[in-house]
């Protein structure tokens, strides 16, 4: 009958949304198992021996595998990212670790945004219309300068601005360039302050309060990341104005 999809179809529109599907389902699984008790500075207070002990004695599988877990924790949308730097930070010190990290970050934010992409991008671009269709092509046109900006400012979630691109016509190359590029300050920033985590630690247990992130990252820090994304605001500004102008 007419309307019905085939198999193949079904098929096809299966193999789109399963990307995507298998992302939920790790997500949801990471909480079931509880794995979000474990990423926190408490937690990382309470096995830094151990760990410290295991990537003394595999300096290569260590970071190999901390890599593949950071991989996988953004292509879940896990909220741990600002965490595991500091881990990576801690564990291998600042250059290491912040080259571990943009490495592992950028792969999985571009799993991430090709499993989104897949399943959602065509069908979301085909419902725009009016403004939001020329807010699209604008976006699209000043793909890199746009996204660059958005991974310096810390105003959204990591995973909002991993996913948001899959919904216009960015090319892959761009994306990881200008993620690789913009998550630069503040991955080795959080490194470096894992790097210092032991003395930070030993106040924390003199004081005998829990450690959190906001102990670390000042408000002096956070607004440094702010100039940076107003910084790299200012070609995107100026080509808007001169585009005014010109009309």
């Amino acid at each position: 009958m007419a309307g019905e999809k085939t198999d193949p179809e079904r098929r096809l529109i299966l193999w789109r949304f399963a990307p995507l599907a298998f992302v939920i389902v790790a997500l949801l699984l990471g909480y079931a198992m509880g794995w979000h008790r474990y990423l926190t500075l408490d937690a990382l207070a309470d096995s830094r021996e151990m760990l410290k002990a295991y990537v003394a004695a595999h300096p290569l599988l260590a970071p190999a595998v901390f890599a593949l877990v950071y991989v996988a924790t953004v292509a879940a949308s896990f909220p741990a990212a600002s965490l595991l730097t500091v881990a990576a930070g801690f564990l291998f010190g600042w250059l290491l670790g912040g080259m571990l990290v943009v490495v592992a970050a950028t792969a999985g934010a571009t799993l991430l945004f090709l499993a989104a992409r897949t399943a959602l991008g065509d069908v979301l671009r085909r419902w725009m219309c009016g403004r939001t269709a020329r807010l699209a092509q604008g976006f699209e046109e000043g793909a890199f300068g746009y996204l660059l900006v958005l991974r310096l400012a810390p105003i959204f979630p990591f995973w909002i601005i991993n996913i948001a691109p899959a919904f216009f016509n960015v090319r892959l190359k761009t994306y990881v360039a200008a993620t690789a590029l913009g998550i630069m300050p503040a991955t080795f920033a959080y490194a470096y302050l894992g790097h210092g985590l032991d003395s930070v630690l030993m106040s924390a247990a003199r004081s005998g309060r829990d450690l959190a992130l906001a102990d670390l990252v000042t408000p002096q820090l956070t607004v440094a990341f702010a100039a940076l994304a107003v910084v790299a605001a200012i070609p995107l500004i100026i080509r808007k104005v001169r585009g005014k102008r010109l009309s």
